[in-house]
């Protein structure tokens, strides 16, 4: 709970305690009035309103309403009552339950801020500050498969994260969790998105507007890909963390299986829920085509920055984009969309994989690029044939074609578990919520896992640097641990 809903909350009760006391106080009656519209509008206007303050929304409203009639009683009577009010049985049961409501209201307050809090991302860790612009794309030679009109063009939505000097970026406003973040989590949880509305209230460490770095000639590229009713700023920790070391990171909204994707023209598309299918098979391939077309978005957004580097429209990155050292990272449906880009595109060096499938020609086709997998603990215990229940995210498929992927595999592989994560561990939900997603670590720390193998990941492999977070198990981060039989070093020299 910030500071001034604190005082929101404190004023509530005291206005509360001092009408009971003193109700035909006139003098008093307009300094608790006073104290209550001034902590409302610091609040609104400093902290802005959010929904989990709503239970002391409605006590300052009835407080509100009330103060108002009684100064105007006062007025019209021309009463100026100096006594407090001598109390009997009736007016300390009267006082009792009315404290009692609003103490109860304040404490819904309480809580929900408790299980929502306005949180403060973690710093990034790197040396540069962070630019963004975002970016309609038109892909002429597909067309859209999901919309009724025929001839429709593939759209996408993009952001691009790029390296900006720290000069650069003071003075610059910060930019916030977009809206469309609580659209996603609303989706995947059931809850619905006014709950998360406050996000947009939260400061990233993002700028607009800034010059890229010039400390480097050209930087690393990173494309990253969002689960299924998820959007591209699902895990800005680690896109963040990314940046702040030197990378470029470009994150894609894919129409009709992201959350919700709003174009400059104020056009929006939202998450088209799968078919009911009768058998498993069905399912696994509708799944293959949906990240086929994912993957085509990938390569599509590859050839563009492409183009860009030679000639941008938005004279930010031209000739930045280090095109020999691009890697691609995706959660979930996003993860299954960086294993068949990997498979489908060689341009792509290098792939991380955050608990995604394996849909496609991926399953059947040895990969020849680096790759890494990190599992959650709760999706691991599926593997267990005797276990009870199934995460929603396994699938009979899965285990035989991770076995093929990982033990085909003409290059370096790395299979990591992590203890206490859960499917949507691997995004910043932590941060959103830790006492329901934290999972017994504090939400800091289960990004920062995160954010940094897949740092340590790259490094490796798209610029060269020993990493002995790939090694081995961390003392840092005794939760995770690598497979022996899927973490194989197999290109000795890159090692």
């Amino acid at each position: 709970m910030r500071i001034l809903e604190w005082v929101l909350v404190l004023v509530t009760v005291a206005a509360t305690l001092l009408m009971l006391v003193f109700p035909k106080r006139r003098a008093m009656t307009v300094g608790i009035l006073s104290a209550l519209v001034l902590a409302v509008l610091l609040h609104g206007l400093i902290n802005s309103f959010r929904v989990q303050m709503i239970p002391t929304y409605l006590v300052g409203f009835v407080l509100f309403i009330m103060l108002i009639i009684q100064l105007m009683k006062s007025y019209r009577s021309g009463r100026y009552v100096q006594s407090a009010q001598k109390f009997n049985r009736r007016s300390w049961i009267k006082m009792t339950l009315a404290s009692i409501m609003v103490l109860a209201f304040s404490a819904g307050s309480f809580i929900l801020t408790w299980l929502l809090p306005a949180f403060t991302m973690p710093e990034p860790t790197g040396t540069f500050a962070i630019g963004t612009f975002s970016q309609h794309l038109v892909d002429e030679s597909r067309e859209e498969t999901k919309t009724p009109e025929a001839g429709d063009k593939r759209e996408l939505m993009i952001n691009v994260w790029y390296p900006v000097d720290q000069k650069a970026a003071q003075g610059l406003p910060l930019e916030h969790y977009p809206s469309e973040l609580g659209e996603a989590i609303s989706l995947v949880f059931g809850i619905p998105s006014q709950v998360f509305s406050y996000l947009d209230t939260i400061p990233t460490h993002v700028v607009k507007g800034a010059e890229m770095s010039a400390v480097h000639s050209n930087y690393p590229v990173l494309l990253f890909s969002p689960g299924i009713r998820s959007a591209r700023f699902q895990s800005m920790t680690m896109i963040e963390e990314l940046v702040s070391h030197g990378y470029i990171v470009v994150g894609i909204d894919h129409p009709y299986t992201s959350a919700r994707v709003t174009f400059p023209d104020g056009r929006a598309v939202s998450y088209e829920a799968d078919p009911d299918f009768a058998t498993s098979e069905e399912l696994y391939q509708y799944n293959v085509e949906g990240i086929g077309i994912r993957a085509a978005d990938a390569r599509f957004v590859l050839d563009t920055l492409t183009q860009w580097n030679s000639h941008d429209p938005n004279q930010l990155i031209e000739g930045k984009l280090d095109l020999d050292h691009v890697g691609i990272m995706g959660h979930s449906y996003g993860g299954a969309t960086t294993a068949e880009a990997l498979v489908q595109d060689e341009r792509f060096q290098a792939g991380l994989s955050l608990e995604g499938g394996f849909w496609g020609t991926v399953s059947t086709t040895a990969l020849k690029q680096p790759f890494m997998y990190i599992m959650s603990g709760g999706t691991a215990k599926s593997f267990d044939p005797n276990a009870s229940s199934k995460e929603k995210v396994f699938y009979p498929e899965f285990e035989p074609d991770l076995d093929r992927v990982m033990t085909s595999s003409l290059n370096d592989t790395y299979y990591l578990t992590v203890e206490n994560f859960f499917h949507q561990s691997f995004t910043d939900i932590s941060l959103i919520s830790p006492k329901m997603f934290a999972r017994g670590m504090k939400p800091e720390h289960n990004v920062d896992i995160t954010r940094t193998y897949a740092l340590a990941f790259f490094d490796r492999y798209l610029k060269g640097e020993e990493q002995p977070l790939l090694q081995g198990s961390s003392v840092k981060f005794p939760e995770a641990t690598y497979d022996a039989q899927y973490t194989k070093i197999r290109n000795e020299q890159a090692q």
